[in-house]
């Protein structure tokens, strides 16, 4: 294509120098290097390569240093080796309560699996469920992108560990790493309609057509043999990963799309219905809406590109950001269109600073029609335009419901992702007493599919004997809150997250009742350890993202659709100052709100300036020491200020600070001013007069 005119130039005349690696791909006649695309003329900047990049490409796709160091006699693994395992489905971590004086870190492993839609067969549960028995920390963790994370994995263990998963129909196979990560998926079981049907299995497909190809996977952890599977992947997936008519491909590599080099970075795809944002459609790098006719039958697909929620504490250049609409495309063309916006990310994503890697960085740089433009080269044709849709509406899929084939389905919350304890055991009795699949759903929940009718009560009994409860015992503000795991073993966090989340809840709720929301209304929490934004907080109506030990940055006015940014409110908002903080904040809002306005909506429409001066109006103000201690009684029941040396009619200095109203301290304020004295002198006046 003509847009690689200039790259096939500077390969020519040797501008852009390689390390040396693994064989060199081509696509077509064209040599393939995979270069950050400069922003200035090649005069002024070399392209450069972030250090992960060399470690991909000398890595024979994903096999070395990591082979050589899962074997060693060692409780961890080196820096190389701990980039290239990601890639695999799991990551080195530090668990910082049990590390011990003299010992230094306790490292081992958390696992993450592969499981577009959700979707969990009974086969897979149960094993997970023993695995995290026998060599996690005795808990499975739902995650926010519909996976399972195993914590606590030795190191020696890892093999076994890796092996059951595949053994028994899983895998973990590109769960993390710069390539295409879990796809996610409408997660209603709907039966009656086609479209989730469809959505589910274009999800698998997608996820089929960018899993990694070359078999290091097989070679790391089966030691070289393929496990033979009853699942064959779609023909036409093969066929159109396999077709390189427009440049996509790199010719008789071990991996077609992605090269030696895989992508910049993680790559994000959601796939879902018109109208159902189950799964936060705009966060994804990639967005597929199933597009049918009025019978139901397939037509196409809406794709929407750029959206994103990492960031960097105080770093302007990164931000979350939605997706935009890209177009339309005919079902035949779905997988074509993947992957020419991941060819797309490939060549064009910035590979010497990482910060700036992700594919919404490209689209914000370049805009939407110049990134379609580009898109287009690699498809081989226009994009349609974007098929009108109904509104967006977030469903949790939480209790009963019927499939629409005569069976049901049970939404179970699980806070914050967490499965442990006498509810681990009783949803393992339910799940194998009656054969049930599962489906893990994009806020950390747990569905139970295809129950007869007739199983239902006694599948009730059993759930409640383990402490499971249903959807309407909970309160409505935890039933929509998400957390990421966070402390103690997530080595990015700076605070809590999961473990912290329950208390405040219960504090949310109680600000909230003291402010005056009614009961039956609830607000969309969500809370991170780090600025990373694996529970999406940047889409909350109220976000918690830790900036600090027990501080969060606070960030307001996203929605309940999930289809609006939230904005950084304040930062470094301390735990032990929550209470105060958030009474003024929903005193203001209901003071300030219309009729039946939701809390995010009303951030929404007063922009942040002035909900922080109807905020602050509300808010405790701390009096300067002298005026708080000219109001403090002595002994004998008559004030009198009090200096740190303790003598009666000295400068007052407080230890604790008394609050008083703002209306008073502004007319001590008005009247020090007038007298032209400090608010302090006056205070102690005052004081000396009532002291006589």
């Amino acid at each position: 294509p003509g847009h690689f005119a200039w790259l096939a130039a500077m390969l020519r005349s040797g501008f852009l120098n390689t390390a040396p690696a693994a064989p060199v791909a081509r696509r077509g006649s064209l040599v393939v290097v995979n270069v950050a695309t400069p922003t200035k003329n090649p005069t002024q900047r070399l392209a450069k390569r972030s250090k992960v990049e060399i470690i991909k490409e000398k890595s024979d796709y994903l096999r070395h240093p990591l082979m050589e160091e899962l074997v060693n006699e060692n409780t961890y693994i080196s820096e190389e080796a701990v980039q290239l395992m990601k890639f695999h489905g799991s990551y080195m971590q530090d668990h910082r309560e049990k590390r011990t004086f003299g010992a230094g870190k306790a490292y081992m492993f958390m696992m993450r699996t592969r499981q577009p839609a959700g979707a969990v067969t009974n086969q897979l549960y149960l094993a997970m469920d023993e695995l995290a028995d026998k060599y996690g920390n005795g808990t499975l963790r739902l995650t926010t992108r519909q996976a399972y994370q195993l914590h606590g994995v030795l190191k020696h263990d890892l093999k076994t560990v890796f092996s059951t998963v595949i053994k028994n129909m899983g895998s973990t196979l590109g769960a993390c790493g710069d390539v295409n990560r879990n796809v996610m998926g409408a997660c209603a079981p709907y039966k009656n309609k086609p479209e989730y049907v469809l959505a589910q299995k274009y999800a698998n497909d997608i996820a089929d057509l960018l899993a990694p190809q070359s078999g290091a996977y097989y070679d790391v952890w089966l030691d070289g043999e393929k496990f033979v599977s009853v699942y064959k992947e779609d023909p036409k997936v093969t066929a159109d990963r396999n077709f390189n008519g427009f440049g996509t491909n790199f010719e008789n590599s071990p991996e077609p799309i992605y090269g030696a080099q895989f992508l910049p970075r993680k790559f994000k795809v959601g796939v879902t219905v018109p109208g159902d944002n189950s799964l936060d459609l705009f966060t994804q790098d990639l967005g597929v809406v199933v597009i049918t006719d009025a019978k139901g039958e397939l037509q196409g697909f809406n794709i929407t590109v750029g959206g994103g929620m990492g960031r960097t504490h105080r770093n302007d250049d990164t931000f979350p950001r939605l997706a935009d609409p890209l177009g339309y495309v005919d079902k035949d063309d779905i997988f074509h269109v993947v992957k020419a916006i991941v060819a797309t990310q490939r060549d064009y994503g910035r590979r010497d600073d990482r910060r700036q890697a992700r594919l919404k960085y490209l689209v914000q740089e370049w805009g939407v029609d110049k990134f379609r433009g580009v898109v287009e080269q690699y498809f081989g044709k226009k994009l349609q335009a974007f098929k009108p849709m109904p509104q967006w509406e977030f469903k949790d899929y939480l209790g009963w419901d019927e499939q629409g084939d005569g069976k049901l389905f049970y939404g179970i919350y699980v806070q914050n992702g967490r499965i442990k304890g006498e509810a681990k055991k009783a949803l393992r009795a339910v799940i194998e007493k009656y054969g049930i699949p599962v489906t893990i759903t994009a806020n950390q929940n747990l569905i139970l599919r295809e129950i007869d009718p007739s199983w239902k009560a006694d599948i009730s009994v059993m759930l409640a004997a383990g402490g499971i409860k249903d959807v309407a015992e909970w309160d409505s503000v935890e039933r929509t809150s998400m957390a990421c795991p966070a402390l103690p073993l997530c080595g990015l966090a700076t605070t809590e997250a999961e473990r912290a989340l329950p208390d405040i809840n219960v504090r949310i709720r109680a600000a909230m009742t003291k402010a005056g929301v009614p009961a039956s209304e609830s607000v969309i929490v969500r809370m991170t350890g780090c600025p990373n934004g694996c529970a999406r907080p940047y889409m909350a109506e109220l976000g918690f993202v830790g900036d600090g030990p027990n501080s969060y940055q606070i960030w307001l006015g996203g929605n309940a659709n999930q289809t609006r940014l939230a904005e950084l409110y304040a930062d470094r908002v301390k735990v032990k100052d929550l209470d105060g903080f958030l009474e003024s904040l929903f005193g203001a809002f209901i003071a300030g709100r219309k009729k039946s306005e939701a809390f995010g909506d009303w951030v929404a429409r007063m922009g942040l300036k002035a909900v922080k001066e109807a905020h602050d109006a509300l808010k405790p103000v701390a009096a300067p020491a002298a005026v708080v201690a000219a109001a403090a009684p002595s002994s004998n029941g008559v004030h009198a200020p009090v200096s740190k040396a303790g003598k009666v009619g000295a400068t007052a200095v407080l230890e604790k600070p008394v609050t008083v109203d703002p209306a008073t301290l502004a007319a001590l304020e008005a009247a020090a001013k007038a007298q032209g004295k400090t608010v302090a002198q006056l205070a102690a006046e005052i004081a000396a007069q009532l002291g006589k």
